[in-house]
This record gives C-alpha cells, sequence and structure tokens, in this order.
C-alpha cells in the first residue's frame, strides 16, 4: 500500500503561526511539516499566498511570515482624498488611520492595505504607515491623455484616484492628448516613482454619446463583458424549467400572482398576490429562486460574487448574473412557468404578521403590470386598462389592503420617511440628454415596497430561529458625532430633543411630524437625513434604525444583489431539511462577504452618481446663463450648494457669487449671514440662480444669485 500524498492547509499554517513567538521564514515552516523543498513549493507556498492575499499574513522584509493581527496591524481599504492625504479605513469598523501624502504615494483609492499605527498627528488622529498592499484594485485606470514636454501621462478621470500615470512615448499607440483612454498599469506606484502603464484602448472625447457610462465602468473596475465559461453555464440550463424539479414544488401556476415593476424594467424578480380571509389577508411574496441555478463556488457564483450587485446606469444596466438567467430563465416573465421560493404571510385586520411560512414553488406570471398602470386602474378608475387585466382585479384589490394596513403600521412603529424624488434622463436618437425629469412615485411604489420590506423581515426571522449565518442588511442608529451637530441644531430650531442618550426612530418621525407643512421641514428632513448611518451587510444583527425594525434582510431581489442570493441559499437549506451544520457558510465567511457586498454596493452607487453627474453637466451646458428656481441643500463657508428645482441638477453658488458682503457661517443653523447688508441664506431656502459654467471633467457646475 502506498503512503498518501502529503497536504497543508490553512488551519495547519495558522497553527505553526499562532505557535510561533515571531515571525518564521517558509524553509522553517515546511521543516516544521516535514517538507522538503519541492514539496514547500508545491504545498505551502500557496497556502501562503492565499492567507496573505486574504490579509492574515504578512511577509516582512526578512522572509518571514507572521500572523497580521499577532504585528497589532490594521486592514482596511485606502480612502483618498484629492489633496493628497488619504484614510485606511479598518475592516473591523475601528477609528480611520489617517496616511500622510507620502504614504499615500504608493497606493491608489480602494486598494486593501495592512497598515502600522506610528502615531498621533497634531490634530490627534491615529496615524499609520503601510506596511503591505494586500490587493491592489485599480488594474486599469481610465483618463485623459496629456504630452508635456515630451512625457506623456493619463489623468485619471476619478478625483479620488490622486496620481497621474506616467506612459513610455512608445506605448501611447494611437492616442491623441486631450483623448479619453484606458492605461493598462504595468508598474505599480511606489513612495519613489509614479505608477508606469500603457495604453490599451481610446474611448474617445469627453461629450461623445455613452461616454459617461463607458469612464464609469473602467474608473471602477466594473466589467462589461461576462467570461464565456459564466455564459456557458448560464446557457447550459435551456430556456424553460426542468419538469422533474417543478413535479416536486409546491403548484402556485393557477394562482393570480402579478408583478408590479417599471415600464423599462426587464428582470421581474418578485410577484405578489393577496386575498381577504375571515381573519384577515393572506399574504403572497413570490420571489425567483436563482439559487436553484447559481451553485456555490459554481463559475456563475464567482462572477457573481465578484460582482456583488447590478448597476444601474441611464443608458443601460450591468447585470450580476448573465441575461440568460436575469432577464431569461429567472424572470418571473407573464405566461411561462417559473421556479420561486414563496413567502407566505397571514395579516390581521392591524396589519400584522401573525404567521408566516416559506416554501418552494413553481408560478405562473398572471399579469406584468407597470406602476404607472396599476395606479391609473385603481386610483383613476381607468375603464379599458380595468377591463384588459379584469382577471387579476380582485388580487389588486386585496393587495391595496393589504399595503393600507402595513403603511399603517409602518406609521406606527415610527418608520423614517425620507420621500425624495428621483429623476431620469431622456435621450435622443444619438443617444444625448434631450431632457431630465422627476420621477413620480405613488401608492403603487409604496405598495410593493411594503409588501418587500415585510417580506424581508419575515425572512430575516425565519433564519434567524436557526443557527445558520446569514447577513442582516443593518443600519445602525446615528454615530455620536453626528448626533451633537444633529441636537445643536434641533434646538436652535425652537425644537426639544426628545430623547437622553441615543434617539429611537419614532423619536425622529416625531419631529418630522412636528413640522410638517411648516416653513422649515424640508430643512429639518435634510438635516436628519444626514445624520443617518450608512446601511452594511453583517451577521451581528443590530436592526434596521431608518425603518424602525429589529429584523431585517434583504430576500426580494437574488437577481440583483448577492446578500438576497445568499438568503435564498439558507432558506432552501432549511425548507429541505438538510443538517444546519452542512451549511456551507461559518460566520467568519459570512463577515467577509458582508465586507464585499456593502463595498460593492457602494461601488454601484458611486459609478451610478459619476454617470449621473458627468450626464447633468453636459445637458447643463445648454442652459449656460438661463436662470431657475431652486432650493438650498447644503450650506459652507464658501458658498451654497443648490439644486436646480426643474432638472434635480445641483451646483455651487460661491460666495463670491453672491450678493457682495462678508460673511458669517453658522455651522450650527446651517446659515451664511451677511455682515453688512444683512442677506441671510439657510438649508432648503429658495432662490433664483444662473448657470455660470459648467466643467464636464471636474463634474462641477457654478451657479450664481439671480437679483432680478
Amino acid at each position: 500500500m502506498s503512503a498518501s500524498k502529503p497536504s497543508v492547509t490553512t488551519e495547519q499554517i495558522r497553527q505553526l503561526l499562532t505557535e510561533a513567538s515571531r515571525p518564521v521564514t517558509r524553509r522553517a515552516l515546511s521543516e516544521s511539516l516535514g517538507l522538503d523543498k519541492a514539496q514547500s513549493d508545491a504545498l505551502v507556498k500557496p497556502v501562503l499566498e492565499k492567507l496573505i492575499a486574504a490579509g492574515e499574513v504578512v511577509r516582512n522584509r526578512r522572509a518571514a511570515y507572521g500572523l497580521a493581527a499577532d504585528m497589532d496591524l490594521v486592514r482596511g481599504r485606502i480612502s483618498a482624498h484629492p489633496d493628497g492625504f488619504g484614510f485606511v479605513i479598518p475592516d473591523d469598523g475601528g477609528d480611520d488611520l489617517y496616511l500622510s501624502p507620502r504614504q499615500m504615494r504608493q497606493v491608489f483609492h480602494g486598494d486593501k492595505v495592512l497598515a502600522a499605527v506610528t502615531g498621533m498627528d497634531r490634530r490627534g488622529r491615529r496615524e499609520g504607515g503601510i506596511v503591505e498592499v494586500v490587493e491592489r484594485v485599480h488594474q486599469k485606470v481610465v483618463g485623459r491623455l496629456l504630452l508635456e514636454s515630451g512625457l506623456a501621462m493619463v489623468v485619471p478621470d476619478d478625483p479620488r484616484l490622486i496620481h497621474d500615470v506616467l506612459i513610455p512615448l512608445e506605448r501611447v499607440g494611437n492616442a491623441s492628448p486631450g483623448q479619453i483612454v484606458v492605461a493598462r498599469i504595468d508598474k505599480p506606484p511606489t513612495v519613489e516613482r509614479s505608477a508606469v502603464g500603457e495604453i490599451i484602448a481610446v474611448l474617445g472625447h469627453a461629450d461623445e454619446p455613452g461616454m459617461a457610462t463607458d469612464v464609469a465602468i473602467f474608473s471602477h473596475g466594473l466589467e462589461p463583458e461576462f467570461p464565456e465559461p459564466v455564459l456557458t453555464q448560464a446557457e447550459s440550463f435551456g430556456d424553460s424549467i426542468d419538469s422533474s424539479i417543478a413535479a416536486k414544488r409546491r403548484d402556485l401556476r393557477d394562482l393570480p400572482l402579478l408583478t408590479i415593476d417599471g415600464a423599462d424594467a426587464r428582470d421581474f424578480d418578485d410577484a405578489v398576490f393577496a386575498e381577504r380571509t375571515d381573519s384577515g389577508l393572506r399574504v403572497l411574496v413570490a420571489i425567483a429562486d436563482v439559487a436553484e441555478y447559481v451553485q456555490p463556488d459554481s463559475a456563475l457564483d464567482q462572477e457573481a460574487h465578484r460582482r456583488g450587485t447590478s448597476v444601474y446606469f441611464p443608458d443601460r444596466v450591468l447585470p450580476m448574473l448573465p441575461e440568460t438567467l436575469s432577464n431569461g430563465l429567472c424572470s418571473l416573465r407573464p405566461d411561462e412557468d417559473r421556479l420561486c421560493v414563496v413567502c407566505e404571510m397571514r395579516l390581521d385586520e392591524g396589519g400584522k404578521v401573525k404567521s408566516s411560512r416559506f416554501y418552494e414553488a413553481v408560478m405562473r406570471s398572471h399579469a406584468r403590470l407597470t406602476y404607472d398602470q396599476v395606479q391609473r386602474m385603481m386610483a383613476s378608475g381607468d375603464s379599458e386598462l380595468r377591463k384588459r387585466f379584469e382577471h387579476v382585479l380582485p388580487n389588486l384589490d386585496a393587495l391595496f389592503d393589504a399595503f393600507r394596513v402595513l403603511y399603517k403600521r409602518r406609521q406606527r412603529r415610527g418608520a423614517l420617511d425620507f420621500d425624495s424624488q428621483e429623476v431620469y434622463f431622456q435621450f435622443d436618437e444619438e443617444g444625448r440628454v434631450a431632457d431630465i425629469r422627476r420621477r413620480q412615485r405613488h401608492d403603487t411604489h409604496r405598495l410593493i415596497e411594503e409588501l418587500m420590506v415585510a417580506a424581508n423581515v419575515e425572512a430575516a426571522r425565519y433564519i434567524g430561529r436557526s443557527s445558520l449565518a446569514m447577513l442582516y442588511r443593518v443600519h445602525e442608529p446615528p454615530p455620536a458625532d453626528k448626533l451633537e451637530g444633529l441636537e445643536e441644531f434641533i434646538r436652535a430650531q425652537g425644537l426639544k430633543v426628545n430623547w437622553k442618550d441615543a434617539p429611537e426612530p419614532a423619536q425622529f418621525a416625531s419631529l418630522q411630524s412636528q413640522v410638517a407643512g411648516r416653513d422649515n421641514e424640508s430643512l429639518l428632513n435634510a438635516v436628519l437625513l444626514r445624520s443617518l448611518s450608512l446601511a452594511v451587510y453583517q451577521p451581528e444583527n443590530k436592526g434596521h434604525f431608518g425603518l424602525a425594525l429589529s429584523d431585517y434582510a434583504h430576500f426580494t431581489s437574488p437577481i440583483r444583489r448577492y446578500p438576497d442570493l445568499l438568503l435564498h441559499r439558507a432558506i432552501k437549506h432549511l425548507c429541505r431539511r438538510q443538517p444546519e451544520q452542512r451549511f456551507p457558510y461559518s460566520e467568519s465567511r459570512m463577515v467577509e462577504l458582508g465586507r464585499h457586498c456593502s463595498w460593492t454596493e457602494r461601488r454601484a452607487e458611486d459609478a451610478g452618481r459619476d454617470v449621473d453627474d458627468r450626464l447633468k453637466c453636459q445637458f447643463m451646458q445648454r442652459h449656460l446663463g438661463d436662470s431657475f428656481d431652486g432650493v438650498v441643500t447644503g450650506v459652507t463657508s464658501f458658498g451654497l450648494f443648490v439644486e436646480i428645482t426643474r432638472f434635480g441638477v445641483s451646483g455651487l453658488v460661491h460666495v463670491t457669487a453672491m450678493p457682495n458682503d462678508y460673511y458669517n457661517f453658522d455651522p450650527v443653523r446651517h446659515k451664511l449671514t451677511g455682515k453688512r447688508r444683512g442677506f441671510s441664506f439657510s438649508l432648503a431656502d429658495k432662490v433664483r440662480v444662473r448657470v455660470l459654467s459648467v466643467s464636464i471633467e471636474e463634474r462641477k457646475i457654478d451657479l450664481e444669485l439671480d437679483q432680478a
């Protein structure tokens, strides 16, 4: 019988490094395991590289390895400031670590690093030095090509990428100065020199149609195309469900489930149904069963994890899953059989969920409706639409009954409501922005939102009763540093701070109701909104402050969000009564997944905001010199940020473009007041502004007050 081949696990290496009193070489580790050099190269080296990439292990200048935790190192992402300095945002949520401009010369915004605390700066902040760059996020940089004094460089489009990329003249290719290009970084930046790269693509000029999205895709490290193995796997499922799988599920095909989405939606991941019962309402929220097709560690899963979320731009979508699934087999299209996971809820007359259950099913959507169609049927009584969709009218009536009781319950528990109006772009035949309009929200939007929130709550509770690791959608109360300024502002408005230590959501909602209809309503809402924390994904349940909920997770959008897909896997695991210990995710793994998904969500939001800002600048260039009504959305010592009401476009009124005076800035009252002439400007004030100048490259719109 032949001897078994040796193997080395990450746990073995962790154990050896833990037991060592100091960093040790690979040779010493290999000798401890009884391995020769060839075996060390094949077995120990890959494990060490994996641990280094994860930020758990550090290789020092003497080629010795040690655990990052034992070296008191901070692991996190780089956040760069346009002025040259930056911060390490720790993965564990601790205080940020300040990095000097010299330290920042070796990294780009978004890079993952291990850093050591080196002292305190003059402002009392922890100051650090980079020990190791764990992951370089930017393999490519998009920006404008410049030629100066015989040197070529790419100036990054993203203002957070504060280093230019040097390009040897022989590697410029066919690119011309002033064009937007893509540079591949061959040599990352160091303290001694800038990054060096090569031009690999020419996108064109900044104002060309579609350029805004192309630039954002490259700037934020997004991938416009799927790898071939991922596409092949997606296509292997065909375009219809497997009848043998459907036969093992609850059959809901005769139930008049329907979808309600925007007119331009292409992926339908939720369908709803409601009916009256003797004790209240029976409500079903059926969600596309993406987890049936996207299995853990498959090519599809690895790509979905990498993307984290679908990214929505005004002119296109970068989906998390290939369109074969996202718009095809997983989309709950009308009159087509689809696999789904169902949350069935029983509501009493007060909107309380008395019971709920989850199960796998097969369904067939009986109607694809838009928000506007439903609103016209239910609010305006559109006879043509009511006749066309008469087969689902009883369902719609019951759904609105469910919405009304759920919405009242939402108000009673004190959930916050910042009902802001989004804008959308209308494009001409050439792909340029023809107009910017406000998107109208009405009760049909709120109906779907309330049903999705209810299903998300029940999903969180269902998994929370097990020992399975999962990701909650956590929205913590306002941090202390923001709360102090908020309390000062509230008192300055003549209102009472109605909490002692930390606020409850209902206390925020009470403040909103106190000023409803008053002149300072918009002002208070704006300040409350700015005080809130960012929502994140994490396995530790800390509740959702904004929704005033103790249990909340994302369940309803697995086509476009990876956390929802993870939750579906957990629900299906329980529905199939599989042993909990066989669930493939640990608590520590969920911590990593939560950080990653929170980051990809921010990345998608930043990319979308960049495109919106660039398109708005392109559009406003046609309105130079025109005057518009606006509202003050920000007050600083150097001027006012004003949103043009008609378009939802924001610009800066610098103090030099305000009535000639010296201005005092009151950060508590969010107010600028002239010393001599008495002019004063506050957050939420209505003003008239004129478009002074526009810079597409900087995404800046300068305004001046129109005194006419």
